[in-house]
């Protein structure tokens, strides 16, 4: 299988369909080929949501690298909030779009390389991001969010320590002042407030 980053009109689908309780509520997800962590909600997506739904959020919210839209769907149904959704894979959109249905949330897809057809501004966003896009083009991302936050914005995020999570806090500690939310498993839930 290619990166779920990257579109390939070649592969095969083959969708599946699992549920994921959270608070007591029973979500569904379709999945498929190519859309990152296609067969259950993975570890560190799973304490992302997890962590962030303890936070206050408010108003709009970006999911960014959205897959499938577990991260989108799940917030914006538990804690009434609106959520633009995007990814670069067209799959995983169209899935994110079912989802919503499935779900009956209030949220909005699109494709988006980064933030190309993104046009607002939003309270938080919040991403496990694509760490196998390379680093270069990671950090461009998390370094134009500044650009994609109202004034008082909040980035969340979720990196593995084995995938740089030290380095990164050191590194974006120059762009936004950076808080870890939790730690578990080799996973470090991050959150980024512009200076």
């Amino acid at each position: 299988m290619g990166h779920y980053f990257i579109n390939d009109s070649n592969l095969k689908s083959n969708i599946q369909e699992f549920e994921i309780k959270f608070f007591d509520n029973q979500f569904k997800f379709k999945t498929d080929n190519g859309v990152f962590s296609k067969g259950e909600l993975d570890f560190g997506t799973s304490l992302l949501i997890e962590t962030v739904l303890k936070e206050e959020l408010k108003g709009i919210g970006l999911d960014l690298g959205c897959g499938y839209g577990p991260i989108g769907i799940i917030l914006s149904k538990l804690k009434k909030v609106d959520m633009d959704m995007i990814d670069v894979n067209h799959r995983a959109i169209h899935l994110t779009k079912e989802n919503i249905r499935l779900n009956k949330v209030n949220s909005n897809a699109f494709v988006s390389d980064g933030y190309l057809n993104v046009n607002r501004k939003y309270d938080f966003i919040v991403s496990n991001p694509p760490i196998r896009v390379g680093k270069e083009k990671l950090y461009n991302l998390i370094r134009e969010a500044k650009n994609y936050l109202s004034e008082d914005g909040i980035i969340y995020l979720v990196i593995r320590k084995e995938q740089g999570a030290k380095s990164f806090i050191k590194d974006f500690s120059l762009y936004y002042e950076i808080s870890v939310l939790d730690k578990s498993k080799g996973f470090y839930i991050i959150s980024l407030k512009s200076c």
